[in-house]
């Protein structure tokens, strides 16, 4: 006969979340390694209690500042540990679980785990309304909380104790599904949290989930193998599914052995060390020249792992060729499929491993080969230019910050940037040292995600030194886990880069004729537009004043000096760099292809007739693969 066990569903849930863990290739993680929180009267009686009463060993707690901040911190520990270990972050009901969605977004459109447990009403309706309660006249069962279904892979509100039990389980089921993870979402009404029920004790038995790697169809294998072989100028795009399925070394046996050249997505940089010689670096809008030139004339697109975001395609405009044709690998077939292509849903690892061995003795020919190498080596002198120096007592500009940065770290630290104008300058120049150097969100690209994700990532790999990039745009948006990473004695290295307001937007804004309205940081002029002096702010003070190590840096040299010095640091420190701002000092390469953004077709302003005439210039290049 069974036998039941006393607890609160709050205590419930902890129990069962401590005993979960995920098994790939005979390693063991823990699935939930610990639980974010900020607490108010929507969980601090239920989750709260349930954690204080479970202690530190059982399930870790961690305190943040900011809901979204919280889930951020959470995608970026899944992330270093390829989606085999997560966090939990639970909040109170109203404003604290409507703060969860843009972090909610990101993890799920960038397929990373996280599992959010927000506070809800009453499921009992005592009193009707209630604090921070939304009353919706129509659907009285509906609650600010359902703003997170549409960004949640798995969404329950649990309204009895009872109903935990098969929400749970399918809550980790989702978690540890290489194809269906992304953010999950329990939904708790806080009277709920609190109510006992008498649990069988097999619900707290360990639990191993295992995370498949499926092996490709043979007849999709053959078919990917007539492709590979019929094609003369055979490319891989290389997605984010590499590094989740740590196919990095098959990845490099199969290029080894076939000599196809790679360019990565924003997610799957790094899926080839640098100085490989078939490592062709980004593609699409923010790609290298080498990449997107290959790009265009390229017979077959070897998808693996990549979701075909608009910034690789360069808005579907970017694959030229008249017979181009698409092979996707991946572990998801609603990915597999775009672009008309042929499939191969599987693993990466495992389908790259079955496509070398089935391609023995296939090799592009030798003037391929030797085509895209001389590219590489022609973008490696750009990319030298980018980053270099002339006078060390110059002010920097924002590549030459990336080069300082790059003559510090070794082939383990760890670059964090969502946003701004840095994805483009990294993806087109970083040489990423090893599979997890280069860590760009780019799916939601989402300001304020580079700090907190720096934590999570410190707290997933504690010795790996780990740096948080970010512009003084993105800072002003979320710095609060500064205080976090002081609490908790984390050694971020956070290099903020002031450049007097939206430099990214700024320069998109005066290529489609907006002439930058409304994005430089600046006290209003005359004539009412924010085009006089620049504001006073010093971001430097204010991560001082949050417990930050700030070192200041006004030259290449006391940059490198500073950069150095964060680095051999045991606190968190932050490098403070004013960059040169002039469009003549600009050392950044210019795009290599071309991004869609529709602009104003009437306009009276010369400046949008200029941008819609180049408008109409480009998208005529545009084309649906089918």
């Amino acid at each position: 006969m069974s036998t039941t066990t006393r607890l609160t569903v709050a205590q419930a849930l902890v129990r069962f979340l401590s005993v979960q863990y995920t098994e790939r290739d005979g390693v063991r993680h823990r699935l939930i390694a610990g639980t974010w929180g900020i607490f108010g009267h929507g969980n601090v009686a239920g989750i709260g209690q349930a954690l204080l009463e479970a202690g530190e060993d059982a399930m870790p707690f961690h305190q943040g500042r900011n809901e979204q901040a919280m889930v951020h911190a959470a995608v970026g520990h899944a992330r270093q540990l390829n989606r085999l270990s997560a966090q939990a972050v639970t909040t109170s009901i109203g404003p604290g679980a409507t703060n969860l969605v843009t972090g909610a977004a990101l993890a799920t459109i960038n397929r990373l785990p996280v599992l959010l447990l927000p506070g809800d009403y009453f499921a009992t309706r005592p009193a009707d309304p209630l604090l921070q309660q939304l009353e919706h006249p129509s659907q009285a069962d509906v609650s600010v909380n359902d703003t997170l279904r549409p960004v949640s892979r798995y969404f329950d509100r649990v309204t009895r104790p009872e109903a935990l039990i098969p929400s749970a389980l399918n809550a980790v089921r989702v978690l540890t599904d290489p194809v269906e993870t992304g953010a999950v979402t329990l939904s708790l009404p806080q009277d709920v949290q609190a109510q006992a029920y008498d649990w069988p004790q097999e619900f707290f038995a360990e639990r191993v989930w295992h995370v498949r790697r499926p092996a490709p169809d043979p007849y999709e294998l053959a078919q990917a193998v007539q492709a590979i072989r019929a094609a003369e100028r055979p490319l891989i795009v290389a997605g984010g599914g590499i590094h989740h399925s740590q196919a990095e070394e098959a990845l490099k046996a199969f290029v080894d052995a076939t000599g196809i050249p790679v360019a990565s997505t924003q997610a799957g940089k790094g899926s080839l060390r640098h100085d490989h010689p078939a490592d062709l670096g980004g593609i699409g809008h923010t790609g290298t020249a080498v990449s997107d030139d290959l790009a265009r004339t390229a017979d077959l697109i070897i998808g693996v792992g990549t979701r075909y975001t608009d910034f690789t395609t360069a808005s579907n405009t970017l694959f030229q060729d008249a017979g181009v044709r698409f092979l996707n690998l991946n572990i998801a077939a609603f990915d597999a499929h775009k672009l008309a292509a042929r499939t191969l849903v599987c693993d990466a690892r495992s389908g790259l491993t079955a496509l070398t061995e089935a391609l023995s003795g296939h090799r592009v020919d030798s003037a391929y080969e030797a085509e895209y190498r001389a590219g590489k080596e022609r973008w490696e002198r750009v990319v030298d230019t980018a980053f270099g120096a002339a006078d060390d007592s110059a002010v920097p500009t924002q590549t030459q910050v990336l080069g300082a940065l790059d003559s510090v770290v070794g082939d383990d630290d760890v670059i964090i940037n969502a946003a701004g104008s840095l994805p483009g300058d990294l993806h087109k120049l970083w040489r990423a040292r090893s599979p997890r150097q280069y860590h760009l969100e780019y799916g939601y690209s989402c300001m304020g995600y580079e700090i907190p994700a720096a934590i999570g990532v410190q707290q997933a790999s504690p010795d790996t030194p780990v740096w948080a990039l970010v512009g003084d745009g993105t800072y002003l948006m979320m710095p609060t886990e500064l205080v976090t990473a002081v609490q908790e004695g984390l050694p971020v290295n956070l290099v903020l880069i002031q450049n007097h307001g939206y430099a990214s937007i700024g320069g998109l804004s005066e290529s489609v004729g907006a002439e930058r309205f409304g994005t430089p940081y600046r006290y209003r002029a005359a004539d009412g537009t924010f085009t006089g002096a620049p504001l006073p702010v010093d971001l430097a003070a204010n991560a001082a004043s949050l417990g930050m190590d700030v070192l200041r840096a006004k030259t290449v040299g006391e940059l490198r000096t500073a950069l150095a010095t964060a680095r051999a640091s045991d606190r968190p420190t932050c490098v403070y760099v004013e960059t040169d701002t002039d469009g003549a000092a600009s050392t950044a390469p210019p795009a290599q292809a071309w991004w869609d953004v529709p602009v104003a077709e009437t306009a009276a302003r010369e400046a949008a007739v200029q941008a819609r005439e180049e408008y109409e210039l480009q998208v005529v290049d545009r084309r649906r693969h089918l």
